[in-house]
């Protein structure tokens, strides 16, 4: 089985941004953790400040891959395009956000890949990740 997690704009900050929020790990840490918890699938990782490498990503691995994570950090809440990249591909994409979007300003609540997704979780942390990869087994 392949896996891959796919993160947004600044969660390459993980540990150093806004730890009240996100908490004091880096992503690269945590994914370390992850890799020998699901040791029987192969788990990759990308992160981008960048829409079009995340769309670009997406249709690179979406018919190729046996599940997408996806955290579009502040692209959820703007991008048109990564919506209709996940609509336009095969493999499902569990949308993650570490947060509790509806918690927070207006603006977040709404996503434009929610109704393209497979699943959606957000507000369990960093732990949503595991969460997604369980999804997919």
């Amino acid at each position: 089985m392949k896996i891959i997690i796919i993160n947004g704009p600044n969660l390459n900050l993980l540990g150093k941004r806004e730890p009240e929020i996100y908490g004091s790990k880096s992503f690269e840490d945590y994914f370390r953790e992850l890799q020998l918890k699901f040791d029987n699938i192969e788990l990759f990782y990308f992160q981008s400040n960048v829409e079009g490498e995340l769309i670009n990503k997406l249709h690179e691995v979406g018919f190729s891959y046996d599940g997408i994570i996806l955290n579009a950090a502040a692209y959820t809440h703007t991008s048109v395009g990564l919506g209709d990249a996940i609509k336009g591909i095969q493999t499902p994409v569990i949308e993650v956000h570490i947060s509790n979007i509806h918690a927070r300003e207006k603006f977040r609540q709404h996503s434009f890949i929610s109704p393209n997704a497979n699943g959606v979780l957000f507000g369990f942390g960093l732990k949503g990740y595991d969460l997604a990869i369980q999804s997919f087994l």
